[in-house]
């Protein structure tokens, strides 16, 4: 499996240093790389560079892109791209964006779910002089006791959510392995 995934984010991350497919127009060729014109469009567009969109500024952007492409190149060309710790920080960070990805359309959906009535932020809000944490009226705490409380629903059905896939996963763990 780990070889799989590392044999795929090699894929990925090589498909960035190909030759551009032949029907659109190349702006720039780095050595067998080619920048069409549509790559540096997109990239121009999210970069900081994009805020002065005149053609002095697009001329320094694609200095700085094919300056970048001819580092990548070096770097390949020195076997950089195959070196264990850089592999491992490619594997850190696609899980580490997967699980942000996951989370997230996770925590979308869950916030779709969770409704908070004013029964329930009428009952939070009678709680808070018990607590000594009613220091405005109802009124003005309202959003905040709401906020709370879905916050707290949203929290417990992600909770849930990872008990569920716990609950499904065959998961065994070697008794004695840790010490103190």
């Amino acid at each position: 499996m780990k070889s799989n995934l590392m044999f795929s984010l090699i894929l990925i991350f090589m498909a960035g240093c190909c030759p551009a497919p032949k029907n659109e127009p190349v702006l720039a060729r780095v050595n067998n790389y080619e920048i069409t014109l549509s790559e540096f469009e997109e990239e121009f567009k999210e970069s900081p560079y994009a805020i002065n969109n005149i053609i002095e500024t697009k001329l320094d952007f694609l200095n700085n892109l094919i300056n970048r492409k001819l580092i990548l190149q070096d770097a390949q060309a020195k076997g950089m791209d195959k070196d264990k710790d850089f592999l491992k920080m490619i594997e850190k960070f696609w899980e580490q964006s997967l699980l942000k990805t996951a989370l997230d359309k996770k925590a979308n959906e869950v916030s779709g779910n969770v409704m908070v009535s004013d029964k329930e932020i009428e009952e939070a809000y009678a709680k808070l002089p018990e607590e000594a944490k009613a220091d405005k009226p109802y009124d003005q705490m309202y959003q905040q006791i709401k906020w709370e409380i879905t916050r707290g629903k949203q929290t417990k059905e992600l909770n849930d959510w990872v008990a569920s896939l716990r609950g499904k996963a065959d998961i065994k763990i070697s008794e004695g392995l840790f010490e103190e």
